[in-house]
């Protein structure tokens, strides 16, 4: 059996993530897994697993039987790495988004490009099956012609302030996957975008220049209209839901629960909550989007989520926190010139 040698960089929560679920793919085997801060607990979790353990991302780089890598380091080193990585001849999976800086972003795809090396980047939602689904709806013509893309994103409880201080703010980190999905569900590239935020859940957000609350308005270049609300804090759960409506009917998909069970009695009717947090609810979707990468590494074939799409999610971000800024609408088309 054919098999592709991976190598990992940076063992965070995502790195270990990543390890774990290709550790199950039977056409797989991780080489290596680097990380400054590699410390004893680090030194234990990868011997019980295998896998060599480096502090030096270059010696994952450099490694003659590696063949692709997966970036799950701080944002800040994604372009070096991308561009490091290429230059070796290694194929690339990305965390989002790449950069903050969509010049940097274009240079790094141009580079992947360039060396002929296939990058992923890691926007899981498009491999969740409720998501897929609508997307399978919508492209076969179910519901007609888009014309609402409705998209509700809202996490269980904020991060803390260590998080905050580093995230690039709510566009950038939290919205830029709805973002994407705007685009995979809609099947059309966004042109304009209007944002308004606010702080309602925690003062820290303000400390950094960040908001925690917000609604997005999208325009489609088909014409189609979309409409996204964040908020870093549901009580409730993790709230995840999607909508397109069409010419001839919509289709909509709600949140993932432990179980279906809904009991009623004379008090009311009552359900369990969703599932807590992005791990749970997108745990799937995480196994899906690395066995397709490695599908594509095997046999062949374009990959569901590349650079191109990485660059599209940051430009709507960057147009959602000028939009914020400016009080106004802002076309995808003037960013560079806002950016001088």
């Amino acid at each position: 059996m054919k098999k592709i040698t991976i190598g990992i960089i940076g063992a965070g929560r995502i790195g270990k993530i990543h390890a774990d679920n290709m550790s199950r793919l039977p056409n797989v085997d991780i080489a290596a897994i680097s990380d400054l801060f590699a410390g004893p607990e680090l030194e234990v979790w990868a011997a019980d697993r295998g896998i060599g353990l480096v502090a030096d991302s270059s010696e994952i780089i450099a490694h003659p039987d590696i063949d692709a890598v997966f970036i799950c380091s701080s944002t800040d080193t994604h372009v070096p790495l991308i561009k490091q990585a290429a230059q070796a001849g290694k194929h690339i999976f990305c965390e989002k988004p790449v950069s903050m800086d969509l010049a940097q972003t274009r240079e790094a795809v141009a580079a992947a490009a360039a060396a002929g090396v296939k990058l992923q980047i890691g926007f899981n939602r498009r491999f969740d099956h409720n998501f897929k689904r609508v997307r399978e709806h919508v492209q076969a013509g179910t519901i007609g012609q888009p014309h609402l893309i409705k998209i509700t994103s809202r996490d269980p409880s904020p991060p803390d302030e260590s998080y905050i201080r580093l995230s690039g703010g709510l566009f950038m980190d939290m919205a830029i996957h709805d973002f994407d999905m705007a685009r995979y569900l809609s099947g059309s590239e966004v042109e304009e975008v209007y944002a308004q935020g606010n702080v309602l859940v925690d003062p820290v957000f303000a400390k950094y220049g960040d908001i925690d609350t917000a609604v997005i308005t999208l325009r489609f270049e088909n014409g189609a209209l979309g409409v996204i609300d964040n908020s870093r804090q549901a009580v409730y759960g993790y709230d995840q839901r999607a909508e397109v409506f069409g010419s001839k009917g919509s289709v909509a998909v709600a949140n993932d629960y432990p179980n279906s069970a809904v009991v009623s009695s004379a008090d009311g009717t009552y359900s369990d909550k969703p599932l807590h947090f992005f791990l749970e609810r997108y745990n799937q979707a995480y196994v899906d989007e690395t066995r397709e990468f490695i599908e594509c590494l095997l046999h062949g074939g374009p990959l569901l989520v590349d650079g191109c799409d990485a660059l599209q999610a940051e430009s709507i971000a960057l147009a959602a926190k000028q939009s914020l800024r400016l009080r106004r609408p802002v076309r995808l088309d003037e960013l560079d010139e806002l950016d001088k």
